[in-house]
């Protein structure tokens, strides 16, 4: 049997049911059996070894906390199993910070204790050119989370992000939590998707190729072997769906966060629009089909918008993909990414974060060679609170919470005045007058644009004015907070009664 998973692990409860799976001979029977704490059986399913894979899997009636599988006289018994609901964390490097990296890390890592009914596990990084039924290794089976599991090092495991978000939302739900951690930083969202979902974006030339990296000064150039190779992901396309996503396939999931997109800003960065919703679909029909149906088709993905990095860059990549995120609708959940919530993170940056240098997951010599900011802010409690906000109203129906900040409605010109009136669907709280924070296409053609600032005149309750100066009538486009490196920390122009950062748009 593969028992690797580890005891202390939390099922997905009621009303779904938990997916067990594991290895046996061809053609054997497997039984499982669910009993509670006083020995008492709840429960008893068997399954026949499938060959030539020899995988079993049973789903489970979520009643109870110990779980045994018999295969003749062998057997595996895996004590102090909870049901509640697991949570999947993926991406990249902001998702594989660790809370010894974060604000606050010693106090966050002191009240881990308080936790003992939330359970962490983290898979270990690997790629293949196929697909894998198991995962290679693990760096962390199912455990109670202590400071050491949430503090092991930099970059490597438990995830601040994933561990803050599942900690919220045990205090909200008051049951147990499983979280997973599924994260290698420097890696585009093509090495996290399937063949099928590159496919639907017309995305597979680097197919069949040796894994990858991205080279450190031209994105363009890669390498099989690179001195980097310790700092940085593979870049080749479905080689960690195949080793670190498709193992997991037959696990009931409640919800997906995911923290990527970086790498993205040197690769492929317009055809994000539609490889990440492609991803999201694809995982979701894939999680669904895995478990037998337990997780849900239309599974709860929640995601965070990119923060910063760089002060004054010229390059518009960060502000690209911020809108790309959303497939260019600048909120969600939209017609394109249903079921979905973001956390703007824009206003969150940390120029003085002292992780800022490895820069995409590339090493610290760089730093001479590229001009640098910070690109793993600290702050990761307000990305973990953004999330929560949207976890609870788009996988926990809350419908009354507010979640997602201020977005216009419309755009009204009035033309001998000069002005342009942008009303938004949320009451507005202005904490600063950037006056480069609009900016509107003064073009008699859409391409190239001549973009200019439009300062802000006056802020109502729903309304922004602002002038348009010599662009005059000849509006085109208008775009906010279009940059790298937007606003200061939490000191974007715009936000709402409840704090929450209104997003860029185009």
């Amino acid at each position: 049997f593969a028992s690797y998973y580890g005891d202390h692990m939390v099922l997905q409860k009621e009303p779904a049911g938990a997916v067990v799976w594991g290895h046996g001979e061809p053609g054997a029977v497997v039984t499982v059996s669910l009993s509670g704490d006083s020995g008492l059986i709840m429960m008893k399913k068997t399954a026949q070894v499938k060959g030539p894979s020899g995988m079993w899997t049973i789903v489970l009636d979520p009643v109870a906390d110990t779980l045994t599988a018999e295969q003749g006289l062998e057997n595996v018994t895996l004590q102090d199993i909870y049901f509640g609901d697991v949570w999947l964390c993926s991406g990249q490097s902001n998702m594989a910070m660790t809370v010894l990296q974060v604000a606050n890390a010693s106090e966050e890592l002191t009240a881990a204790t308080r936790y003992p009914y939330i359970r962490i596990f983290a898979v270990a990084p690997a790629h293949s050119d196929f697909e894998l039924e198991d995962l290679e290794r693990i760096d962390l089976p199912w455990s109670i989370p202590t400071a050491e599991n949430l503090g092991h090092g930099n970059f490597t495991y438990f995830s601040a992000v994933c561990w803050l978000l599942g900690r919220s939302l045990y205090e909200v739900l008051g049951y147990p939590v499983g979280l997973v951690e599924v994260a290698w930083g420097g890696t585009p969202i093509e090495a996290w998707s399937s063949r099928r979902a590159l496919q639907a974006c017309g995305l597979l030339e680097d197919m069949g190729r040796p894994p990858r990296v991205l080279h450190p000064l031209n994105p363009v150039m890669s390498s099989s072997v690179s001195p980097y190779q310790h700092l940085l992901g593979p870049q080749t396309p479905s080689v960690l769906w195949n080793a670190m996503i498709h193992p997991l396939l037959n696990m009931t999931l409640r919800g997906i966060a995911w923290y990527q997109g970086e790498a993205n800003t040197l690769l492929h960065t317009d055809q994000y629009n539609c490889t990440f919703p492609a991803l999201i679909a694809d995982w979701r029909q894939a999680f669904h089909a895995g478990s037998a149906g337990q997780t849900e088709l239309l599974l709860p993905f929640g995601f965070v918008q990119l923060s910063t990095y760089r002060h004054q860059s010229p390059d518009d990549s960060f502000a690209r993909l911020r809108w790309h995120q959303t497939a260019d609708l600048g909120v969600v959940p939209n017609t394109r990414l249903p079921g979905t919530f973001m956390a703007v993170a824009m206003d969150l940056g940390d120029e003085h974060s002292p992780y800022g240098r490895q820069v995409l997951g590339w090493g610290t010599n760089l730093t001479s060679l590229l001009s640098l900011g910070s690109i793993h802010p600290r702050d990761k409690q307000n990305v973990a609170h953004r999330l929560l906000l949207g976890a609870r109203a788009v996988a926990y129906g809350d419908k009354k919470l507010v979640f997602q900040g201020p977005y216009p409605t419309r755009a009204v010109l009035e033309v001998t005045r000069g002005l342009l009136n942008i009303t938004y669907n949320q009451e507005l709280i202005c904490r600063q007058r950037d006056t480069r924070a609009f900016e509107v296409c003064c073009s008699s053609q859409a391409s190239p644009c001549w973009w200019l600032p439009a300062p802000v005149v006056a802020v109502r309750s729903h309304t922004v004015t602002l002038a348009l100066g010599s662009c005059g009538t000849l509006v085109l486009a208008l775009r906010y907070a279009w940059a790298e490196w937007p606003c200061e920390y939490q000191s974007c122009p715009l936000y709402n009664l409840q704090g929450l950062p209104a997003p860029p748009f185009l």
